[in-house]
This record gives C-alpha cells, sequence and structure tokens, in this order.
C-alpha cells in the first residue's frame, strides 16, 4: 500500500536470509520479540518493546544495514502501527481481508512460516506467541463465519483473468510458466480451467518441472530452454525466487523477430521481479508486474464487502480479548507484589495472635489460620479482579 514493487524487491528475503535476519534484529537494543513477515506484497516486522521510539529507529538502521540500502531510499514509504492498531492490523492481514486480493487463501500460510521461522529461531516469547496463535484462530473463524473465502482467489487467479482481457480465447494461446512453487501451480491450474493446453513449464530444478508438467499435462523445459521457446509461447508468467532478472529486453526482442512481431503478454507475480522492467518500453509487449494486478483485484473487494463488515466485527471482537489478556498479563507483577505485601502482613499478625493464645490446640490453630486466609482472599478479590 505505501511501497511500489521496485522498493519492496530491494528488502525481500529468502527463507534462508530470514532466518538470519530474525535473529539478527532480535540481538539489537530495544528488541524483546521480533516476527518478520515476508511475502510478494509486504515486508512487516512486528516487534515488543517498552521503548516504541527507540524500537522503531532501530528497525530503521536494521533495514537499511541488513539489505545496504540507504535509509532516504525508504523512509518515506514506511507505515506503522502501535499497541491495539498493530493486532488488528495481523489479524487484518492473517485472514487476508487486507491483502490486494480479499480473500486470498495464501497469505494465511505465509504468515504462518513466518512466524515458525521466528520461533526457531527463539525470537518469539509470551506476547508474539500468543499474538500470533490468535491471528490463526482469527482467519480460521473468518473463514468459517463470513462468505470471504467462497470462490477463493489469489494473485495467480488475478493474473489468469488479466490474461483473459487481453486474449479472449485463451485456448488457442500458448503459456510459459517460469517457476513451480505454489503461487505457479495455481497459475497453471486457473489457465487450465480457462481453456490452455499448450503449456511449457521452466524450473531451475528440471525435475520440479517435469513433476508439475506431469500433473497438470504440460511441458517441461530445462531453465536454459526458456530463451529458445520464448518466440513460440504468447504468454509468460514469472514465479519464481531469483534474486536477478531472468527475461531481460535483448530476450524479448529477439523472440519477436522470430514472431514477426506477434504481440506478447508478460506477466510478472514475483518479488523480487523476474522480468526487467525496461521490457515494456518494447512495441508489441504488454508487461504487468504484481502491482499493476491492484485494478483488477479491486473488483474482487467490491464483490466481497458484506462479508468483509462481518469480517471486521470479528477482527474487532477479537481485537478487544487479546487487549484484555494483554492488560492482564502486564498487571501479573502488581498482582503478586500486592498479594505477598498481604501474605506478609496476615503472617505477622497471626503469629502475635497464636502467642497471645496458648490454650488453642493445633485444630483451634488451623481453623484461625484459615479464617485469616479467606479473610484475605475476600479483601484481595475485588482489587485484583480490576487489575
Amino acid at each position: 500500500k505505501t511501497a511500489p514493487v521496485e522498493i519492496r524487491e530491494l528488502f525481500s528475503f529468502s527463507k534462508e536470509s530470514l532466518e538470519l535476519a530474525v535473529a539478527r534484529l532480535n540481538e539489537k537494543a530495544y528488541v524483546e520479540e521480533c516476527v518478520i513477515l515476508s511475502t510478494c506484497n509486504r515486508i512487516e516486522i512486528y516487534a515488543v518493546s517498552d521503548n516504541i521510539e527507540a524500537c522503531l529507529e532501530t528497525i530503521k538502521n536494521f533495514l537499511s544495514e541488513f539489505h545496504d540500502v540507504p535509509k532516504e531510499t525508504f523512509l518515506t514509504h514506511l507505515y506503522y502501527s502501535i499497541g491495539h492498531m498493530a493486532v488488528r492490523h495481523l489479524f487484518k492481514v492473517a485472514s487476508s481481508i487486507d491483502s490486494m486480493v480479499v480473500g486470498e487463501p495464501q497469505v494465511l500460510g505465509q504468515v504462518k512460516d513466518s512466524y515458525k521461522v521466528a520461533a526457531s529461531q527463539g525470537t518469539t516469547g509470551v506476547i508474539l506467541n500468543r499474538l500470533f496463535h490468535t491471528s490463526f484462530f482469527v482467519a480460521k473463524k473468518i473463514r468459517t463465519e463470513t462468505g470471504i473465502g467462497s470462490h477463493a482467489v489469489s494473485i495467480s487467479y488475478v493474473a489468469v483473468e488479466l490474461a483473459k482481457r487481453i486474449f479472449d480465447d485463451l485456448s488457442r494461446r500458448s503459456v510459459m510458466l517460469i517457476g513451480t512453487g505454489e503461487m505457479a501451480e495455481i497459475a497453471a491450474q486457473h489457465l487450465i480451467r480457462a481453456g490452455i493446453s499448450d503449456l511449457l513449464i521452466a524450473s531451475r530444478k528440471f525435475e520440479n518441472a517435469l513433476e508439475l508438467a506431469e500433473k497438470l499435462n504440460g511441458k517441461s523445459i530445462t531453465f536454459d530452454e526458456i530463451f529458445y521457446h520464448l518466440k513460440d509461447v504468447d504468454i509468460v508468467i514469472t514465479a519464481t525466487g531469483s534474486q536477478d532478472f531472468i527475461i531481460k529486453p535483448n530476450h524479448i526482442k529477439e523472440a519477436l523477430k522470430l514472431r514477426n512481431n506477434d504481440p506478447m503478454f508478460l506477466i510478472d507475480i514475483a518479488v523480487p521481479r523476474d522480468i526487467d522492467p525496461r521490457i515494456e518500453d518494447i512495441s508489441d509487449i504488454y508487461l504487468y508486474d504484481i502491482d499493476d494486478l491492484k485494478n483488477v483485484s479491486d473488483e474482487n473487494i467490491k464483490t466481497r464487502k458484506q462479508s468483509l463488515e462481518k469480517a471486521e466485527e470479528i477482527v474487532l471482537e477479537v481485537e478487544k480479548s487479546f487487549e484484555s489478556w494483554l492488560v492482564g498479563l502486564k498487571a501479573v507483577p502488581a498482582i503478586i507484589d500486592l498479594k505477598n505485601r498481604f501474605e506478609i502482613i496476615k503472617d505477622s499478625e497471626l503469629k502475635r495472635a497464636l502467642e497471645k493464645l496458648e490454650s488453642l490446640t493445633e485444630d483451634d490453630k488451623y481453623v484461625v489460620e484459615l479464617m485469616a486466609s479467606r479473610i484475605i482472599g475476600k479483601i484481595l478479590h475485588h482489587p485484583l479482579t480490576n487489575l
């Protein structure tokens, strides 16, 4: 919402770098707990700190240092939420009502994966453990009790819908899919439903391409064969984890010559991007990246307005419950201190009284001690309940 894809891709994390990053961030001053959520559409850091301003500054410096990006490059694109607003934001993200595609089913899995990475590195504690598990509960409750999950869509679905707008009849078109991850596979499934039968699948690991091609009745090609086959396809969809551009202007110019300048439609749903954005300047090429898909997804939001309202109610309801728990957690030290003080007073006064009542039997003393404990319990009940 605040950063274009050319900024987001500067801060993308692979699984390996995410483990290193979250561990390194947790070592910083003012960061007591942390989780880094990294998806194609967002880079978010959830942190617990007793000094918010200092923690925010620490996170800014960390992002700059870890990715070797000057702060002035991204500061205007940052946003932050504090306290209950941060809680609400995570609940919306996990349940996908804050996603580019409302109801997108992949988001919850991405949130869970990010949490697992942080937990495995020991960077979560009492608060973030409770917060993230509560967000999983919220997501499940919303999907169960609202219509937000009906006809569930994804970024991959939106990409295929965009292709259908460009080419009315996809059944006569050929497609190259570069990547074999979850988003790529979902895109392929939507393409097949749309009538595509000529499907080439490429991956850096040929066995992955072979496996997906067999599953979807497509044809697998090696990564090196991508550039040879560009001339043969009308649509290219990329969804890899590459840190560098795979398709560059010279590749497309050569393919167009061999196609007699027959137009090509390229959809890049990867972050960092797989396709060099300079390709957009080439005639007869239609290039769309993940930010361009927003225009299509806006219609998705309109059709789900009623479900969204119910989902928002659930978020607010669980948010209040979490806030109550958090307040109670903060009150624990005060409760323990108050109870200890009263116990000391009780024990002192009991000792003094029993020394003067020498004629009491052991059973009598037990009754007096029990009475004192009950009096203390009843005196403390109301104030402790309010705490």
